[in-house]
């Protein structure tokens, strides 16, 4: 199975994006296809070079603007010819040399694996983050399960499975792309597994660094709900995000920021309406996360 891997880029980060696409050229039986893609910014030049012998390659494309994370990434998904999708930021790189093979390997021996997420590790040391265990028994980073989301820019997609389901969703622009796309994954059979094996070195950094994270996630948590549940567990989902918004949440300034989202997510168009049958909210529960939290 060939493997290609999007890098999405704002051009600000040259040292980590050539450390980036240097851990994706210098996987071992890789001969990976590197898809680097500006998003309206001019792609800075790639110091890292294939490893002699190998057959991998990078190749850029520039976006006339910043076209958020799920457009960016569909176009780079439209520009490769693998039969699996790595995502990686720009900011991250892989712990080893064994990572494609082990990939490549599974999504081979694995006709239903839709997605792997990979495991985000701190290259300081430290603890880690619970937001980058999708599930929520979050405790035990180091233990592999089936999931129901993945993290976008630590993962792996077969892209015929990716392109079944129309890509993510590009009005999101940023926040929860990734789970609108599991949901529908799901939907149509496939599997989703969060895999320990596979490992991303990632700095520490908070979600909130986005000065729209607050009004981007509570708009596109609406929009998942509208467009992907039936209306009763839609309902549950948004009231259940309300009540943990209002207990996590301390700030009156993000609180504002999170209401004025979710009306919008309330007004605006969400796009295609595909509510997922009752089974597939019936096998969301049984792997731990029902869709309403």
């Amino acid at each position: 199975m060939k493997i290609s891997c999007v890098i999405l880029t704002m051009g600000n980060r040259v040292a980590e994006l050539d450390r980036a696409v240097e851990s994706a050229l210098n996987q071992s039986d890789g001969d990976v296809e590197v898809v680097i893609v500006g998003n309206g910014a001019d792609v800075p030049e790639i110091k890292a070079t294939p490893p002699e012998g190998s057959a991998a390659t990078v190749k850029t494309i520039r976006l006339p603007y910043n076209v958020g994370i799920p457009e960016g990434r569909n176009r780079g998904v439209q520009e490769c010819s693998g039969d699996v999708v790595l995502f990686l930021d720009d900011d991250g790189w892989y712990a080893n040399q064994k990572v494609a093979a082990h990939i490549r390997e599974r999504f081979a021996s694995e006709p239903d694996l839709a997605v792997i997420s990979l495991r985000v590790m701190d290259p300081e040391g430290g603890a880690g983050q619970r937001r980058h265990v999708p599930r929520l028994r979050a405790g035990d980073p180091a233990r592999s399960s089936p999931v129901t989301t993945f993290l976008g820019g630590a993962s792996a997609v077969r892209r015929s499975a990716f392109l079944q389901v129309g890509g993510l969703p590009e009005q999101f622009f940023y926040a929860h792309e990734e789970t609108d796309l599991a949901w529908r994954l799901l939907g149509e059979g496939y599997r989703i597994e969060y895999d320990a094996q596979t490992v991303m070195y990632h700095p520490q950094v908070p979600p909130t660094r986005h000065a729209d994270f607050h009004r981007l996630n509570a708009r596109n948590r609406v929009w998942l709900a509208r467009r992907n549940l039936p209306w009763p567990l839609a309902a549950l989902y948004l009231l259940d995000w309300i009540v943990l918004t209002l207990i996590r949440e301390h700030s009156l300034t993000a609180l504002k920021a999170w209401f004025k989202g979710f009306g919008e997510g309330l007004r605006q168009p969400a796009g295609e309406r595909r509510p997922m049958a009752w089974r597939t909210a019936w096998r969301m529960l049984r792997l731990g996360r029902p869709p309403i939290v």
